[in-house]
């Protein structure tokens, strides 16, 4: 977001909880940052009545008589001892305080009117003038704990909503309108795609048949382009010794987030855990034999799932799960060999997100200088690194920017950012070139010298999640698969009884073909039958009456209501060109 809307967001932050202090004296402010699309404030209502969303048009009203009042923002320094003492009944801006005096930065408070609030800055000069009243609305409000850790207390979140202009709003909120009926928990569920159990888990989806069949298509698709490429799938166990994480540094950095399995309780051997990543495993199927640089590149693929222990308040329909099903890679390679690994990856994201018809930009997420406590390996490393990477999306002309800060901790990524049919964005390939962890498991080829020559890795996720991007997809699409991906492709109805044999006909040309196809002759209404195929959203259903039987041919009509007459020999190869050129 631009430094004007964020400072825009930011203001507004503030005006949230001075009108929540106007409505609820007793709640207690604690932080209220700008976000992508307006702004939130965290609050304490423990001392009273809460905030919920029957209150916020209260309090949206409140913010706006408010503003009227707030002329410009004014700041000062204060000591630690005076902060402490303003802040002396708020232990959460007592934390706050006490951090920034520890790291010796200057403690300011901000004021706009009559409230004050602990803030390091970044506001409008003058709200009163620069914000537009009919360009905020408060969304929604939702639990948060206290700095995102569970240990600490509940509080209620009030999110709000904030752009430029009131038409900026009015777009987002039809967007937001439209989300709403492409919920893929929704669609999900209304399709026969996966379930969820209380007694399986939360965060554990079930796929059903439909459901596992779409997966199976989706990863199969990523596994062609792959091996069109010279990928080779390896298969590894689902758990491993910490020791393999404690050597690739994933141990020390997430150890909380792991699961820890015991073979027997009170087993005293090492302990193991549920792989939340592959390419530590890959890095020993690599290292299990002596490599010659003839032997190089190494392409390793996998489907499989890693587990990774998310907070159950973070958890949400496929795209935040607790089994995660990554479409893994893994490139072992010389450095002479790096760009054109990366360019062959980059080739197969681009054709699998086109067959979708998403747009992509490039994220170059890159390690922060200002923080290199958060990143290991040598700066040097990650610069050149960061610099052969920039180097690639210039020359291949990509849509890029930069994320500062947005490295894995080992490595800079490749984040490819899919913008979907409504508007949003979402992040889902990635690619990411290693020069730490081969370093870290000594993983090296002999050279033409017969010397050992270290090597770099290349880790790459084309759907990523494959429960993450169905879920994209899904809203993507609106549940309307293209054919070749479609769960169920063609539904044939006949009109009566005396209209099977030929339905049964067209049915068998079609499964012949290599066509998901289904025959209703159920005793239902046609009126119900054809609901029932819309409902599903098939790309394609056929009439058989008497027209078709005498004629020997078909109707096929699509789900959007167009309707096609063909002679039966046509049917089949006319599928068939749709699902070989992964039409849309």
């Amino acid at each position: 977001m631009s430094t004007s809307l964020e400072h825009k967001r930011h203001t507004l932050a503030h005006l949230l909880g001075a009108a929540v202090l106007q409505n609820y004296p007793h709640a207690k402010l604690t932080l209220g940052p700008a976000i992508d699309n307006g702004f939130y404030y965290d609050f304490d209502f423990s001392g009273g009545p809460a905030l919920g969303d029957d209150g916020l048009k209260d309090v949206q009203k409140s913010m706006k008589k408010i503003l009227n009042g707030w002329n410009e923002f004014l700041h000062r320094e204060v000591s630690v001892d005076e902060a402490r003492t303003i802040y002396a009944d708020n232990q959460y801006k007592l934390e706050l305080v006490n951090e920034i005096a520890e790291r010796g930065e200057s403690i300011t408070l901000y004021t706009c009117g009559d409230f004050t609030d602990l803030c390091r800055g970044g506001h409008c000069e003058h709200p009163n003038k620069e914000l537009d009243t009919d360009a905020f609305k408060l969304d929604k409000v939702a639990g948060a704990y206290w700095r995102g850790n569970e240990k600490n207390p509940m509080l209620t979140r009030v999110y709000g909503l904030a752009f430029d202009t009131a038409a900026e709003l009015d777009a987002y909120l039809l967007m937001i309108e439209e989300a709403k009926k492409r919920d893929h928990r929704k669609l999900g569920k209304e399709m026969g795609l996966f379930s969820f159990s209380d007694l399986v888990g939360a965060g554990l989806p079930l796929w059903s048949p439909k459901g596992t069949a779409l997966r199976q298509r989706l990863d199969a698709f990523v596994q062609e382009l792959r091996d069109a490429r010279g990928y080779e799938h390896v298969t590894i166990p689902h758990i491993a010794k910490k020791s393999l994480y404690e050597t690739s540094g994933h141990w020390n950095k997430y150890s909380e987030d792991l699961f820890k399995v015991s073979a027997k309780e009170g087993d005293e051997h090492e302990m193991y855990v549920l792989k939340p990543m592959n390419c530590p495993h890959h890095t020993q199927i690599y290292d299990a034999v002596p490599r010659s640089y003839r032997d190089l590149p190494q392409r390793y693929a996998e489907t499989t799932m890693v587990y990774r222990a998310e907070q159950s308040g973070e958890l949400n329909g496929l795209t935040r799960v607790l089994s995660i099903t990554q479409d893994d890679a893994h490139v072992f390679c010389r450095e002479s060999q790096l760009r054109e690994e990366i360019e062959k990856i980059w080739d197969i994201v681009n054709e699998f997100y086109g067959a979708f018809n998403f747009k992509l930009r490039v994220r170059l997420s890159f390690h922060d200088p200002a923080n290199k406590e958060k990143y290991l390996g040598d700066s040097s490393i990650w610069q050149e690194t960061e610099s052969l990477m920039k180097q690639i999306a210039v020359d291949r002309g990509a849509d890029y920017f930069e994320g500062i800060g947005e490295a894995a901790f080992y490595a800079p990524k490749l984040d490819f950012m899919a913008k979907d049919s409504i508007g949003r964005t979402h992040q889902v390939a990635t690619i990411q070139l290693d020069r730490l962890m081969p370093g870290r498991f000594n993983l090296f080829c002999t050279n033409e010298k017969g010397e050992k020559e270290p090597i770099v890795m290349i880790h790459a996720a084309i759907a990523g999640s494959l429960e993450r991007f169905l879920a994209v997809l899904i809203e993507h699409v609106g549940g309307n698969f293209p054919l070749w991906l479609a769960p169920e492709q063609v539904k044939i109805i006949p009109v009566n009884d005396v209209h099977i044999d030929y339905a049964n006909e067209v049915h068998q040309e079609l499964k012949a073909a290599g066509l998901r196809v289904t025959l209703d002759s159920d005793n239902e209404s046609m009126g119900k039958k054809i609901r029932a195929a819309k409902t599903d959203r098939l790309p394609y259903f056929i009439v058989v009456g008497d027209q078709e039987v005498a004629d020997r041919t078909v109707t096929l009509e699509k789900r959007d209501g167009t309707k096609q007459v063909l002679p039966l020999s046509e049917l089949a190869p006319k599928l068939k060109t749709e699902v070989d050129t992964k039409a849309i």
